[in-house]
């Protein structure tokens, strides 16, 4: 019996609609995915996860070189365009040569990073203030700048890297600044999600806990007293594996999370529920 049988009408029942196959919920072809920070790290694995899913990605970070060897991995759908997001002309030169060269943004994965340890009675004004400048200004910045786009396209999706301890604070580490900029991330996604949901934008953040990239693995993973911190802390036991990210950014890039915006999604080995 058809669909149409079913439901007495000439059109059919969304019951009996065939779900679309994992492979279909999560495509991402013919779609250009920005990544900021993509030199090493969290960045790295998320333009070669996009770039895996079908989309074109354009990566950014200051390190040319890094960004060619990565270029030259993913081999077509990869454009590189060198910058230092903490100079605001750099961010405006971004996006439009983005939009220029290669098109229209349908993903932004706010993702470049900065942090160093510093008690907060001996941190500089200057270093708290670089240190909000590339974890917060800058995401608004590029949020700004890509979302005027995205909102006369009428959708997009905006990914912001953001964090646990944007949430919680980092005691015993003394990372003041940091958790204030991420926690300004957190709430930022939350505002603009809000605001730009009616308007088929959508903008999430994923809060990772403790992976080891280049910024955490002289502190944490190479420590013998970090890892034991993690661990102990940790209620699954263990730090991250970048893999374990996937997941996420494909859920928040792609259709499969039409329905989802100004939401956190933590992925961090159940450190928040301790």
């Amino acid at each position: 019996m058809s669909t149409e049988d079913q439901t007495g009408h000439g059109e059919a029942d969304p019951r009996f609609e065939r779900p679309p196959a994992p492979a279909e919920l999560f495509d991402l072809s013919g779609r250009v995915a920005l990544v900021t920070g993509a030199s090493s790290g969290l960045g790295r694995r998320f333009a070669q996860v996009l770039h895996g899913a079908g989309a074109h990605v354009v990566i950014c970070a200051r390190r040319a070189e890094r960004l060619e060897e990565l270029a030259d991995l993913l081999g077509d759908r990869v454009t590189v365009f060198p910058a230092d997001l903490a100079r605001s002309e750099d961010r405006e030169s971004l996006v439009e040569r983005t939009l220029d060269e290669v098109g229209p943004i349908d993903v932004l994965v706010n993702n470049a990073g900065y942090g160093t340890p510093s008690p907060a009675e001996e941190e500089s004004l200057e270093h708290f203030m670089f240190t909000l400048e590339i974890n917060l200004v800058a995401v608004f910045h590029l949020c700004q700048l890509a979302g005027r786009q995205m909102l006369t396209a009428g959708h997009g999706s905006i990914v912001n890297i953001a964090s646990i301890l944007g949430q919680v604070a980092a005691a015993p580490i003394k990372e003041v600044s940091y958790c204030a900029a991420k926690g300004g991330v957190v709430n930022l996604t939350r505002a603009l999600g809000a605001e730009w949901g009616r308007k088929g934008v959508r903008v999430n953040a994923i809060a990772p806990g403790w992976f080891p990239t280049e910024m955490t693995s002289e502190q944490m993973f190479d420590d013998a007293a970090g890892v034991d911190f993690v661990n102990r802390n940790t209620p699954m036991g263990r730090g991250g594996e970048l893999r374990e990210l996937d997941g996420a950014l494909l859920y928040l890039a792609s259709e499969a999370s039409s329905f989802t915006t100004g939401e956190i999604l933590t992925v961090d080995g159940g450190w928040l529920a301790r």
